[in-house]
C-alpha cells in the first residue's frame, strides 16, 4: 500500500495539537513521531509546525497542508474501499442478456433483488434474440444469459432457474376464446404461429411434440423470431400459438390466453462461462 504514514502522523498532530497525545493516539513513542514530522517538513521545504513545550500550532503552510492531507487520506481510504469492493463483486459492471420471455418472468425480480443487494454494481440488461445469447456469453460480450436450453456447449455452464407451462394464445374473436381451458387436440387444423427453430429449438420441439401427442401435425403458417411478434400475429387473427404462460403479462388487447391441459413445462436456464472472472458475476450466481 502507498506509504501515507507521514500524512497520517501530521493530521493526527494537527488535530491534537500535542506531541504526547498524538503519539498515544498513533501508538507510538514521541521521539519517532518528532523525527517523522521533521523529515516531512524537510522534504516539503516549509515549516508546518510552531513548537512550544506545552503545545503545537500550525503555520499558514501547516493549515493549508492539513486540509489537503486530510482530503488525500480520505481519498486513499475510499480508493482502498473501492478496490476491495470491486475485487469482491460489490462494485463494478455486470451485463446480463435475456430472451423476451424472461422479461416477463425472472428478469424483473432478479434486477430488483440484485440492485438492492449490490447498489454499486452497474447492471446492464440486454434483450437479445435467443440464438445469439450463447455466442455472446462465449465472446465475453455479456457475463451471463437467461435463455431457453439449447445445444450443450463445452464453454458454457447452465442452471435451470424456471419451469412454466405452455398456454394457448388466441385472438379474442376466435371461436374457442371463451373456453376456460383447452386440450391440444382441439387445436388440430388451426393455423399456428411459432418461433423459428434456430431461435428457440427447445421451445419449438416441446410445441411440436405436444401437438403430436394430440394426434396431429401443426399447420405452421408463420415462423418468427420474437414472442412479441408471435402474439402480434395472433392479435391479427392469422393463427393460434402455444407460448410460455408468463407471456400473459404482455396484455395485448386482442389476445386471450387459456390454460392448456397436460401442458408441457418449458425451462429457462441461466448460462455463463466458467472462464469469466468478473467478481460481480459470482455475486449474481450466489443470488440466483
Amino acid at each position: 500500500m502507498i506509504d501515507i504514514k507521514p500524512l497520517r502522523y501530521f493530521v493526527t498532530l494537527a488535530e491534537t495539537r500535542h506531541f504526547g497525545r498524538a503519539a498515544a493516539r498513533l501508538n507510538l513513542s514521541q521521539p519517532p513521531l518528532s523525527r517523522q514530522l521533521a523529515a516531512l517538513e524537510a522534504n516539503l521545504g516549509v515549516t508546518l509546525l510552531e513548537r512550544s513545550p506545552r503545545s503545537v500550532t500550525l503555520t499558514a503552510a501547516g493549515e493549508r497542508f492539513y486540509a489537503d492531507a486530510k482530503a488525500i487520506l480520505a481519498s486513499v481510504e475510499q480508493a482502498v474501499s473501492n478496490a476491495q469492493a470491486a475485487a469482491h463483486g460489490d462494485a463494478g459492471k455486470l451485463a446480463i442478456g435475456f430472451t423476451m420471455c424472461a422479461a416477463y418472468n425472472v428478469v424483473p425480480g432478479y434486477a430488483r433483488a440484485f440492485g438492492a443487494a449490490f447498489p454499486e454494481v452497474a447492471l446492464n440488461l440486454r434483450e437479445v434474440v435467443s440464438n445469439d445469447l450463447a455466442a455472446q456469453v462465449l465472446a465475453g460480450q455479456i457475463d451471463a444469459a437467461i435463455m431457453f436450453p439449447g445445444v450443450p456447449d463445452k464453454g458454457i455452464v447452465t442452471r435451470t432457474i424456471l419451469r412454466e407451462p405452455l398456454c394457448v394464445a388466441l385472438s379474442r374473436n376466435h371461436p374457442r376464446a371463451r373456453a376456460r381451458r383447452l386440450k391440444i387436440a382441439q387445436l388440430a387444423g388451426e393455423p399456428f404461429v411459432l418461433a423459428s427453430e434456430e431461435v428457440a429449438p427447445s421451445l419449438r420441439t416441446a410445441i411440436l411434440e405436444h401437438c403430436r401427442s394430440g394426434g396431429f401435425e401443426p399447420d405452421i403458417r408463420f415462423e418468427v423470431q420474437l414472442q412479441q411478434t408471435v402474439l402480434s400475429l395472433v392479435d391479427e387473427g392469422v393463427g393460434v400459438a402455444l407460448v410460455p404462460a408468463s407471456m400473459r403479462k404482455a396484455q395485448l388487447a386482442g389476445v386471450v390466453f387459456r390454460p392448456l391441459l397436460d401442458a408441457p413445462l418449458i425451462e429457462q436456464v441461466l448460462a455463463w462461462s466458467p472462464a469469466n472472472r468478473n467478481p460481480c458475476l459470482a455475486r449474481f450466481l450466489e443470488m440466483v
